[in-house]
């Protein structure tokens, strides 16, 4: 069984039986014979009725087998129903969870190497330089262009192999350069690779890398050029300093010696980094401040200053697509002032900065971000976004029509097994009715989005949200227990409960129920891993 991206560990076995994934085995054994007894197929006589009670006695067999057996439920905790039909063998020398969770980790890693090996993986580079200024003078549009390819290759378990090459032009000169890196796992903790390139930069050199503990590694470089024969020696220290942040200190030995100080922080809404680094004949310092506003779309800034170098830059970007992703940035600094525009797809990368100015005069300045910023937000409204919610509706069009023929047999599977709990529902709703007990009036399952319109007319949203729900009324009325209360586990998808199903697969789901307690009327709307435990006060209307 698949999980939802993002989400917790799909355990509908657990749904199934409607216990907690904490259950003990009696709680288990105890689950399955009440379920059994809703299920029996003797029970029925009706030859219909009899063959959706045997579907659904299969699947509670299913369940209680895998469940009551220590090493296939410990499997199925880790990593679900994928863990059991994986090939993982079971016996004697699996009989702990952390075994369970590495050999199958081997399993995976296996295949994972096996589908690398058969591919080769591309990334490259198109770097197109172009000057205002120069156009104006006559002397065309673009100042230089720059490309690079790269291409990697797992060839076995421990070796990996890359081949770049690289061509630049500016202006009437140019060049280019070819280079080739292999690398070697030497162990889990240390790892070395070989690297030699000709042309604009001729060299060969090694490098390795060891992890010296679980926060901290090292790296030594060596590099011989072979146009000089100049040597540089380079020492880096990586250590981390929180779940998020590492810092990282360099040391280089040559021609040009130096040392820098580095720190990283990376968080689900932002990310920062910041660098010093002193020369013996410059210094410079480095920071930048990303923020991300949504899952599509960032903001950010940075800036450099240091003996050759002062530049502000601003700018952000939007993922268009799964692939593909668009920047725009402002740069100011003491070479001029230029726009960069950058499309990100897969490995590939067009960067294409543009020379405004080279005198930096405040109100050019000024104008050059203005102008940019107002025409990115005239086209973010009526040009992106009412192509980006039209090509959304697109692709949610597409996926219902995919999974349209597997929601229509789950929704008949769970219209069948509410067939079965629904004499025994309205019998445990009359008695809470009299009692003055807990009674579910209305409960609907499915998509976030049509959930929100539960409460609309109709005529409304009939059409468009209808498909995307599911009444579960009855099966949550026979979940109420004796003493007049409803508890369905956290950590559960919803989806696995006997008369429930997915009517929206892929998409973000909740829980929408109404009920009666005695005199008064409530409401709650649940997420589909969350747990909701009824009556509560909290709930009134």
């Amino acid at each position: 069984m698949k999980e939802e991206e993002g989400g917790p560990p799909n355990k509908e076995l657990y749904a199934l039986l409607h216990i907690s994934p904490e259950a003990s085995d009696e709680e288990i054994r105890k689950a399955y014979r009440q379920w059994a007894q809703v299920y029996h197929p003797d029970k029925y006589q009706a030859p219909h009725m009899k063959d959706i009670a045997t579907e659904n006695f299969q699947r509670i067999c299913e369940a209680y087998e895998i469940l009551c057996d220590e090493n296939k439920r410990q499997i199925y905790d880790i990593y679900g129903m994928e863990g059991l039909t994986s090939g993982l063998e079971l016996g004697p020398n699996l009989n702990k969870a952390q075994e369970i969770k590495e050999e199958l980790e081997r399993l995976k890693r296996r295949k994972e190497e096996e589908k690398i090996s058969t591919h080769l993986r591309p990334s490259g580079t198109i770097h197109a330089s172009m000057s205002l200024p120069h156009f104006l003078h006559g002397d065309g549009f673009m100042r230089g262009m720059a490309m690079r390819s790269d291409v990697q290759s797992q060839i076995s378990k421990k070796n990996t192999l890359a081949i770049a090459g690289n061509l630049e032009v500016n202006g009437n000169a140019g060049g280019g350069a070819a280079t080739a890196v292999f690398r070697h796992q030497i162990s889990s903790v240390s790892s070395i690779e070989l690297l030699a390139s000709a042309g604009l930069h001729a060299l060969v050199g090694i490098h390795s890398t060891r992890h010296l503990s679980l926060h901290s590694t090292a790296t030594i470089a060596f590099a011989m050029s072979l146009r000089d024969g100049s040597l540089n020696l380079t020492n880096t220290w990586t250590r981390q300093l929180s779940d998020t942040a590492t810092g990282n200190i360099q040391l280089g030995l040559g021609p040009e010696s130096s040392i820098s100080v580095g720190w990283q922080k990376k968080a689900k809404e932002m990310s920062a980094s910041g660098e010093v680094k002193f020369g013996t004949s410059s210094f410079g310092a480095s920071a930048h401040y990303t923020h991300r506003f949504s899952s599509k779309s960032h903001g950010r800034i940075a800036g450099k200053v240091g003996s050759t170098n002062l530049e502000l830059e601003v700018g952000g970007g939007r993922k268009i697509s799964s692939f593909s992703t668009v920047r725009m940035m402002y740069t100011i600094g003491i070479q001029g002032i230029f726009w960069r525009f950058e499309l990100h797809r897969g490995g590939q990368k067009l960067i294409v900065p543009v020379l405004l100015t080279r005198h930096l005069n405040p109100v050019f300045a000024t104008g050059a971000l203005i102008v940019p910023t107002s025409l990115y937000f005239i086209l973010k409204k009526f040009v992106f976004k009412p192509y980006y919610l039209k090509r959304e509706k697109q692709k949610a069009s597409e996926n219902m029509e995919k999974t349209s023929a597997k929601v229509q047999e789950s929704r008949a599977a769970a219209e069948k097994a509410q067939q079965l709990l629904q004499n025994v529902a309205n019998r445990k709703k009359t008695r809470q009715l009299e009692r003055g007990g807990l009674v579910i009036t209305k409960a609907v399952y499915g998509s976030s989005k049509a959930l929100k319109k539960i409460n609309e007319p109709v005529e409304a949203n009939e059409d468009e949200s209808a498909s995307q729900i599911i009444d579960v009324t009855l099966p949550l009325n026979f979940l109420v227990n004796d003493s007049g209360q409803l508890k369905l586990h956290e950590g559960v998808k919803k989806s696995g409960i006997m008369g429930f199903c997915d009517p929206c697969p892929g998409e973000g789901k909740q829980l929408y129920v109404e009920y009666t307690c005695g005199d008064g009327r409530y409401k709650v709307v649940v997420d589909d891993f969350g747990e909701l435990i009824i009556p509560q006060e909290g709930h009134r209307v």
